[in-house]
């Protein structure tokens, strides 16, 4: 493998891409500055939704948008982001009268060089995913659905033979993402006994002490 130089760097990132379907069909029924205008729109749209959600548009290509989450500006739920951005992204697409399509994919890439934001698989595979994906369907890898799992709603598993790829690659259908992952609290504290004593005696207390209702009674209404 290729030694990186002292101005790239490997980074965990998300890779977003974002293409419309029918563009051909559309081509042949609007006027030129028609069509060029709606495209103006939908870029305008897709740009705005992505940066609004923390991420960065690398460039067009053609009708598609490709879009990074983690460079450069890093934030610790670049994946959930992403999802968040695509299902707007994939919301919005049909109020500007458009069909579109869009494929999810996490992984480590080079960022850093003077032409792209990054470079490495999970950009090919974003697009090899949005490719695979019906009109109006979100396509995410599995390495971002296992960051993102207790805060999305998925379909079933789809193996799929993507070109350039030696094996089946698994995808979901993103169905939905919610703001925030819920919280689970059924993990345990390790090595913590003293703290969680104290937690206990101080709960205790103040299950045992007076209430505030007993309070405010003894002293006529007054807090």
């Amino acid at each position: 493998m290729p030694a990186v130089s002292s101005r790239e760097q490997r980074k965990t990132v998300t890779v977003l891409f974002c293409d419309l379907t029918g563009s051909t069909a559309l081509g042949e029924r609007l006027d030129p500055e028609a069509l060029r205008a709606l495209l103006a729109r939908y870029f305008e749209r897709m740009k705005a939704i992505v940066e609004r959600h923390g991420g960065s548009v690398e460039k067009f290509i053609g009708d598609a948008v490709m879009a990074i989450f983690g460079v450069p500006t890093l934030h610790e739920d670049d994946a959930l982001r992403a999802a968040r951005a695509a299902v707007e992204m994939r919301d919005a697409i049909p109020e500007l009268g458009l069909q579109g399509r869009i494929g999810v994919m996490t992984g480590e890439v080079v960022t850093g060089t003077a032409e792209r934001l990054a470079t490495g698989d999970p950009v090919n595979v974003a697009a090899r995913l949005e490719a695979a994906a019906e009109p109006g369907e979100v396509l995410i890898g599995d390495p971002t659905l296992a960051l993102i799992r207790d805060a999305v709603e998925v379909g079933p598993v789809r193996m799929l033979e993507l070109k350039g790829k030696s094996h089946l690659v698994p995808a979901y259908l993103l169905l939905s993402a919610r703001a925030a992952p819920e919280r689970r609290h059924a993990a345990h504290f390790v090595g913590r006994e003293h703290e969680l004593a104290t937690v206990r005696d101080a709960w205790q207390r103040v299950l045992d002490g007076p209430r505030c209702v007993e309070r405010c009674h003894l002293s006529g209404g007054r807090a």
